[in-house]
Formats: structure tokens, C-alpha cells, sequence
């Protein structure tokens, strides 16, 4: 017996060994051109990256905030190399300020995607924090940007800010913004920053619930929506955990076990209300949350989130039908001591599950080098292979974003790295691109094209069955990983799958819409067919019909007329 227990034991991990040996990243950082590090102001915060296609060529750029660093602009060449035109891309006014996070979405509806930045003072003079804006940059579609944060409304807004997220909360096509803020106000060096510190019941801040009036204008109305909540805000990132077809907000708290725990806003559509329901469903984290990934590990059809922190992680499962979320981080194998930040749920290996990316690093300026995980599903259980497959870097990580850059089909990785602030680091701290070499495994990629919806989808769901399983996909609008936004193509490994045998899209606004047998290794893009025009068809259709019966009804009359003559 123990015999058959030890061979069994061994093709298991020679499963699992070769699971992951198919698996392996690049270091492609210097190859690729890429050459960025974060600096922060006073340590501690920032920094983030967001996944773009700026001027609409299929391949998708970067855009990298730099602190107290000039932030970049990296046009993909679409030859595996990237070039920083940041210089002539009308968003220079950033280098006035200290960049953290970094978002994207159409904000004016003309096609091409628009950056919002966040920042916490100024560089080019000495401000009391916080008495910053943040920036918005409408894409000109030349390949750059214009300065459009007055003419938007949002000069007037002094904040601290981290983490920024696109969605469409009252579902007008318009992309909405919700923007976390962490202090209201600041003395002293963030360096210094420490549970102390929080006692003080003026430093927490709201956050700012942004709608997009027409895409001319946008207007705080957090408290018009029934939200008086306030604290170290690490940003919320639009997600629908309920299934209700709306679009509700997790909200990251620095500190939740001294001042304010995470929130999760239940978005009331067609009501303009949200209610906090954290305490109810066990998502009131009494953590410092960092950051969230979001995804379906477990392919049940609802949305999971692992939330990223100081000591250990926390793995919320949903376990759906108004049940409470549960965690399982110790029980899925992540229960790692850590610092983290980042982290992105992707099927990086393409074998039809969610594996797990988690960047770590230690407060700055303490440093203490952590290496990142790397984990992967396994039978709906977590293994950490980062060192097997090349991503266990000791850099002290910040945000992190995946996307095919290289348009091969399987998902690369990009992890923001900051620069230490004492001498004497062990390794290279620098933002570091991971070129997936992954063998094997099908895969479709699907980009969305809005027509009532937002205009890439941001905030839709995208279904697929294929293989008698169903999988999930919901489109990034940012402050999901750390500060950061992901690629808003849904990419879904499909291990042996050859065909897919229905996609079926969500959009925003109510629509659903379905095809069926979808060849795979491909990406496609499906457009919105608007409520309207499906109804338009419907009667096209059924007057079609009517006519055609009339019609036949007539001839039978005629020709039994003639018959009876």
C-alpha cells in the first residue's frame, strides 16, 4: 500500500514538475528597450503601470508613472521592442508633479483611449500634502495627448491620491472614475508613516466617485450616491460580484485594522445609490490592502479576489447566491509571509484555469529583498514556481500588469520596481518586462467594441463554454494589481480545446449578445449590436414574415378562386 501511495506521490509531481517546466519567462527588459525605475517621495509610495493602445495599431503600449522620476510613454514597435516618446507626447506637464497611478479608458467617446494620472504633491514647488490634482489627458489620435483636467473639472480637487479605476456605475456608455484618496491632510515625511499616525481623525479621506457627464464634464457625486465613508484609500477597483449585471466597487484600506476596513459598494442601478455590504459578505478586511487581483479561479461563474498586504494575503472566494465571501488562502496554498502589492490572476501556462502573480517589496526605505510568487492552479490549488519559471525577482515591487505585447498568444508580465531609498540594496531595483515563453495550450484573445457600452467594454463580461466548461473574463477598467491597469483584452487559455462552442458578452447597459463555433489561436472582436437595432431587426424580421404569409395567403385564395371556375 504505501508503495502504490509513494508511486502515486511521484506522478503527481512529475505531473506538476512538468506543468511548470512548460512554463518560462524572459527577462526582456534591456533587449526591449525598456529602462524605467520608480523614485518615490520620502519612500514608501507608488508606483503604477497601465497597459494602452494608444494609437490604435493592434499592439499594445505601456504607459509607467515615475514618482519623483519622469514618468514614461513606451510605444510598442511591434517587432518585441519598445520606444519612450513620452517627450513628445504632450503629457510632460506630469514631470510638474508625483505620479503614482495610472489609468485608461475612451472618456470622450472618438475611438481613442485617454490617461488619467494620479499624483500626491508637486515636484516643481513645495506643497503641504495634500494639495495636488490629479491629470487628465485626452488622446488627440496623432500619438498624443492634450492637458484636458481644467476643462473636465477636476483642477479644483486638491487630493493625495493612489489608485484610479474606470467604469460605468450608471451605465450610460460614458466611463465613470472612482479615485482612492489617503490622506485629507499630512505633516511630516511619509517615510515616517507608522500606526501612530492614523490615530488622527482628520488624516483619512473620501474617495471621489467621478460621473461623466456626456463625456464634456466630470462631477464628484459621493455623496449624491449615499457614500460617507473615509479612509487611507488604496484606490477601488469596478467589478460586478454579485451577478447582477452592474457594476459594484471593491475598495482597498491602508491601516483597515486601526480606522476604516475595505469597503464593497453594492451598486442600487437603476437607483443612484451604493451600499456598503463589507461587513455582511466578510469583505470588511481589517488589513492593509494594497492592491486586488479579480478573476474566477475556480470557473463556478462568480468573481474572486485576492487582496494583497502586510504579513500574509488574504484569497476571498466567492461562494455566490448571497453567501458571504470566504478565505481560503491557507487552504489554496498562498498563505505566504510577504509585502505585496501587485497581483494578476491570468492563464499564463493556457491550460483553461487562473494562475496567480503576486509582486512583492518591503517598505521603502527598510528594504528587506523579497522575492515575487508565481503561483500556479493546480487542480484548483496553488504552487509557487517562481524561481522554476524566472520570476522570483528580489526588486522591491510595486504595481504589475499583464498583456500580450508581443502578440503571440499567451500573457506577458511587466512589474514596476522602485529605486531604493537608502545605498546598499543587493540586487538591481529596476521596472522589469517578463516575455512569456509558454509551449503549448490553445488560446483566444477577444477585444470588445462598445456602441451604447463603453467603447472598449470596460466594465462588460465576457462568457465562454468550450469543453463542457464555462469560463469568465471582465474587462479592466484599473486599480485592479497595485495602482495599475491591465490589458482590456480578455485572453482565456484553452489548454487541448479546439473550438469554442459559444462566447457570450455582458455589456455594460444591459445588452447581451452571443455567437457560436469560434475557431481558437486567433483574436476577434466583437461589436455591441445595440438593443435598438436588435429590436429593429426583430420587426424587419417578423414584418418579413407577415408579408411572406399574406402573400402565400393570397395566392391560395387566387388559385382556389380559379379552381372553382
Amino acid at each position: 500500500m504505501e508503495k502504490i501511495k509513494t508511486r502515486c506521490l511521484l506522478l503527481l509531481l512529475c505531473i506538476h514538475t512538468a506543468a511548470w517546466s512548460q512554463t518560462h519567462f524572459t527577462d526582456v527588459t534591456a533587449t526591449a528597450g525598456i529602462h524605467h525605475v520608480f523614485k518615490v517621495h520620502e519612500g514608501m509610495f507608488g508606483g503604477g503601470a497601465c497597459v494602452i493602445d494608444f494609437n490604435n495599431d493592434g499592439f499594445e503600449d505601456i504607459y509607467i508613472t515615475g514618482g519623483t522620476n519622469d514618468d514614461v510613454l513606451y510605444k510598442n514597435n511591434g517587432d518585441g521592442t519598445f520606444t519612450n516618446v513620452f517627450e513628445k507626447s504632450g503629457l510632460t506637464i506630469t514631470k510638474n508633479y508625483v505620479t503614482q497611478g495610472v489609468t485608461s479608458a475612451d472618456v470622450n467617446r472618438d475611438g481613442f483611449t485617454d490617461l488619467f494620472i494620479t499624483t500626491i504633491t508637486r515636484r516643481d514647488r513645495k506643497e503641504r500634502i495634500p494639495r495636488s490634482i490629479n491629470l487628465l489627458f485626452l488622446n488627440n489620435g496623432n500619438g498624443t495627448f492634450r492637458d484636458a483636467t481644467k476643462e473636465y473639472g477636476l483642477d479644483k480637487m486638491l487630493s493625495f491620491s493612489t489608485a484610479a479605476s474606470f467604469g460605468d456605475f450608471n451605465a450610460d456608455g460614458w466611463p465613470d472614475l472612482y479615485v482612492g484618496n489617503y490622506f485629507n491632510e499630512f505633516e511630516g515625511t511619509l517615510s515616517k508613516v507608522t500606526d501612530a499616525t492614523v490615530v488622527g481623525a482628520n488624516q483619512i479621506a473620501k474617495g471621489y466617485l467621478l460621473l461623466n457627464e456626456n463625456g464634456k464634464h466630470f462631477r464628484d457625486v459621493y455623496e449624491e450616491y449615499g457614500l460617507n465613508h473615509r479612509g487611507f484609500g488604496f484606490g477601488g477597483v469596478f467589478t460586478d460580484f454579485d451577478n447582477d449585471h452592474n457594476q459594484d466597487i471593491f475598495v482597498n484600506h491602508d491601516f483597515g485594522y486601526k480606522r476604516t476596513p475595505n469597503l464593497l459598494l453594492k451598486n442600487e442601478y437603476p437607483r443612484k445609490s451604493f451600499i456598503d455590504v463589507a461587513k455582511e459578505k466578510g469583505m470588511d478586511l481589517r488589513i492593509n490592502a494594497m492592491g486586488a487581483a479579480v478573476g474566477d479561479y475556480n470557473n463556478d461563474g462568480w468573481m474572486d479576489y485576492y487582496v494583497t498586504n502586510i504579513r500574509f494575503n488574504y484569497f476571498m472566494v466567492n461562494q455566490g447566491r448571497g453567501k458571504p465571501f470566504v478565505n481560503r488562502a491557507h487552504e489554496l496554498g498562498v498563505d505566504f509571509f510577504a509585502i505585496s502589492w501587485g497581483a494578476n490572476f491570468a492563464d499564463f501556462d493556457k491550460d483553461g484555469d487562473l494562475d496567480l502573480f503576486v509582486s512583492n517589496g518591503d517598505l521603502n526605505p527598510n528594504c528587506m529583498p523579497m522575492a515575487n510568487f508565481y503561483f500556479e492552479n493546480i487542480g484548483g490549488r496553488f504552487v509557487d514556481h517562481a524561481s522554476q519559471v524566472g520570476l522570483a525577482d528580489y526588486g522591491i515591487g510595486r504595481g504589475s500588469v499583464v498583456f500580450d505585447y508581443d502578440n503571440d498568444g499567451d500573457l506577458d508580465l511587466l512589474v514596476v520596481n522602485q529605486e531604493p531609498v537608502l545605498p546598499g540594496y543587493p540586487v538591481q531595483s529596476i521596472t522589469r518586462l517578463y516575455r512569456n515563453e509558454s509551449s503549448g495550450g490553445n488560446w483566444i484573445k477577444i477585444a470588445l467594441k462598445g456602441i451604447q457600452a463603453e467603447s472598449h467594454g470596460i466594465g462588460s463580461r465576457i462568457e465562454i463554454e468550450a469543453g463542457g466548461k464555462k469560463m469568465i473574463r471582465e474587462i479592466d477598467g484599473g486599480a485592479s494589481s497595485h495602482m495599475s491597469q491591465n490589458s482590456i483584452i480578455a485572453h482565456f487559455g484553452l489548454g487541448t480545446i479546439s473550438k469554442i462552442d459559444k462566447i457570450t458578452v455582458y455589456w455594460t447597459g444591459g445588452n447581451e449578445q452571443s455567437i457560436a463555433n469560434i475557431p481558437v489561436n486567433k483574436q476577434i472582436v466583437i461589436t455591441e449590436i445595440p438593443a435598438a437595432k436588435r429590436s429593429y431587426t426583430w420587426l424587419y424580421v417578423s414584418g418579413a414574415l407577415l408579408a411572406g404569409t399574406l402573400l402565400i395567403y393570397i395566392i391560395i385564395r387566387r388559385v382556389s378562386a380559379r379552381h372553382k371556375m
